[in-house]
């Protein structure tokens, strides 16, 4: 009877702490959840998230806001710029569907392997410099969405990134980061001129709280809002003066001056590639978890990984297991090791042949049948991926290259600086939602930090061809050739329960975005945590999975804890093999929209982790 009731008051202690009671006796959170009634919005810097709020207060919905926010997170270079890449999602409250937008940019006619490797490039392109960038996709991807689904002009979505690259005051993260990549910036003289503030002095980098101007980025911004200008001069509809712009960029003497000041430094974009590039509307990946409908892109990004480890965790109860215990940290980092297993081996952009085995890979079939390969003991350095050919009756197209457990040598060890940097690579988020039901998760990327800058344009390039690989056994799907997009990272996400929006959930940071985004989606579903509780609460890193980016390595065992685990937990992840290190952050950013229906009211959250945060009215 003792233990009985021993058993009773740690599950009620267990309830109040991890429980729906979140809702009812809130945690003190570091950074007050937002809270508004008609509209939302959320990204990477304080000042673009002004910007959204600048466009909700003057009419525009929830698409309006976002490009808005997107335009501005590239003006200041918030782990990204213009010449980057655009990965979204968006409900459509009238026709009541989720739509995913693909903006990613292509490998350019002449990226050839065979090209690649005379410059001595083994197994991947390039991290920095004019051959690791893909076509821009930000600009057209922006142009396309605010075209198709918003209400007011170009003018107006541009105006506060136009007041921005006038001249803003930088912070003190981004300036830093300039000086720390200052020996790559020197390398290309267009980037130079723009980073560069104080050449010659000892910091050569502009100072956080700085006034940063960017004359060439406005001047290529002007050119936009001036052709949609003539444009409705004429008498061209809304949708059609923007769609004039995009093709100035693609089509003009904006891609005149990127192929041109690409080529000068020895890239090879030209301005055929630029303008063969579309934007794709497609559908959206989706599996369930419990009723609730969780939606990605498909796999020319890394999403599927979230809904492959939903369909293995969906048979596992864990919220018995208890929140961030040594089992329900071994049970998610298993599941997603296997997920992105099968990530590295399987996904690649689908406009290629072969078909990548989507449908079986996404199947609870299949979940079931890869839960089998789980040790609970002890961590699996060793995860393979699957065969979901063998559900379909089918040969594996490229069954020599699938590892076995007998021929995997897995690197493993200690985390380093070096290694995390490239893992963690780029990116910010943009989240926004509006009375009208329309709902936006963004996750932009490329263009980071040091970057390329093209020409006179101001606009600094994707370095995301180094996501390719040069070697069929290294990703046979992702094997890089002229016109295909790389498998990339970006990784936005939009949940739904009982047909209407329960949640949209972004992060930044690489290849820890997808098991991030899972963590926190499960404290709120299977923990009840509010949503900014579940940005801030304690999460665990994996590095088990081959980095996108640099020397494309894995830490396999590695884990990352948060400093709050306690040892009894620590202890016995030991025991099972894992090798770790800790950090004071571990959750994010993440950045999210819960849709209060009960009382008609958006809550937003934004991890404590860095300067992401956002508005609400």
């Amino acid at each position: 009877m003792k233990r009985f009731l021993i058993i009773v008051a740690f599950s009620c202690l267990h309830g109040f702490l991890f429980g729906q009671s979140f809702n009812n006796f809130p945690v003190q959170t570091q950074k007050p959840p937002l809270h508004g009634k008609h509209w939302m919005a959320i990204t990477g810097k304080p000042l673009a998230a002004t910007a959204g709020a600048m466009i909700f207060s003057k009419g525009g919905n929830a698409v309006d806001a976002s490009c808005a926010m997107l335009a501005a997170t590239c003006t200041m270079w918030d782990v990204l710029s213009w010449g980057g890449e655009l990965q979204g999602l968006i409900y459509h409250p009238k026709t009541k569907k989720v739509i995913a937008i693909n903006g990613l940019g292509v490998a350019p006619a002449a990226a050839t392997v065979e090209f690649y490797k005379s410059k001595g490039y083994d197994r991947f392109p390039p991290e920095f410099g004019p051959l690791a960038a893909v076509t821009p996709g930000i600009p057209g991807g922006l142009m396309t969405v605010l075209a198709e689904y918003g209400t007011m002009s170009l003018k107006d979505v541009l105006a506060p990134a136009m007041q921005l690259a006038v001249g803003y005051p930088i912070e003190a993260q981004t300036a830093n980061a300039i000086e720390r990549g200052k020996n790559e910036i020197k390398k290309w003289p267009y980037s130079s001129k723009v980073f560069l503030t104080h050449p010659g002095a000892k910091r050569e980098a502009p100072v956080g709280g700085e006034i940063f101007a960017q004359k060439d980025l406005l001047a290529t911004l002007t050119k936009l809002v001036e052709t949609e200008a003539e444009a409705l001069r004429k008498g061209k509809s809304r949708k059609e003066a923007i769609m004039a712009a995009n093709d100035r960029f693609y089509k003009g003497d904006i891609a005149a001056e990127i192929a041109r000041g690409t080529q000068e430094q020895g890239g090879i974009i030209t301005v055929s590639d630029l303008s063969n590039w579309k934007v794709k509307i497609e559908e959206p990946m989706m599996t369930t978890y419990k009723g609730i409908e969780v939606y990605k892109l498909q796999q020319w990004t890394q999403g599927p990984v979230m809904l492959q480890t939903l369909n293995m965790l969906e048979n596992f109860d864990l919220k018995s297991m208890g929140y961030n215990t040594s089992r329900y940290i071994h049970t998610l980092y298993q599941t997603m090791n296997l997920s992105f297993a099968d990530r590295d081996f399987y996904y690649g952009d689908p406009d290629f042949e072969p078909k990548e085995p989507m449908e079986t890979l996404l199947s609870k079939e299949y979940a079931m049948d890869r839960i089998k390969n789980i040790n609970w003991h002890k961590n699996d350095a060793d995860a393979v991926p699957g065969d979901p050919y063998k559900f379909e009756g089918k040969v594996n197209p490229f069954s020599k290259y699938l590892p076995s457990k007998k021929d995997t040598v897995a690197a493993s060890g200690s985390v380093d600086q070096k290694f995390l940097e490239e893992f963690q690579s780029g990116t910010t988020s943009v989240v926004a939602a509006d009375k009208e039901g329309w709902v936006v998760s963004f996750t932009p990327s490329g263009g980071w930090v040091p970057a390329f800058i093209a020409g006179n344009t101001g606009l600094g390039l994707s370095q995301r061809m180094q996501s390719f690989v040069l070697n069929e056994k290294d990703g046979p799907y992702n094997v890089l050739q002229p016109g295909k997009r790389p498998r990339v990272t970006l990784t936005p996400s939009l949940a739904m329960k009982d047909g209407k929006p329960y949640l949209a959930f972004a992060k930044q940071a690489g290849d820890e975005q997808d098991q991030l985004l899972i963590q926190f989606f499960l404290n709120m579903v299977e923990f009840g945590m509010t949503v900014q509780e579940a940005c801030e609460a304690p999460c665990f890193k994996t590095y088990q999975m081959y980095s996108s980016f640099g020397k494309h390595e894995k830490r396999a065992g590695a884990l990352t804890l948060n400093d709050e685990m306690p040892q009894w937990t620590r202890q016995e992840l030991r025991r099972m093999g894992y090798n770790i290190d800790y950090q004071p952050r571990t959750s994010g950013p993440v950045n999210a929209i819960y849709f209060d229906w009960e009382h008609g009211s958006f809550w937003g959250g934004s991890s404590n982790h860095g300067e992401d945060y956002g508005i609400g009215w």
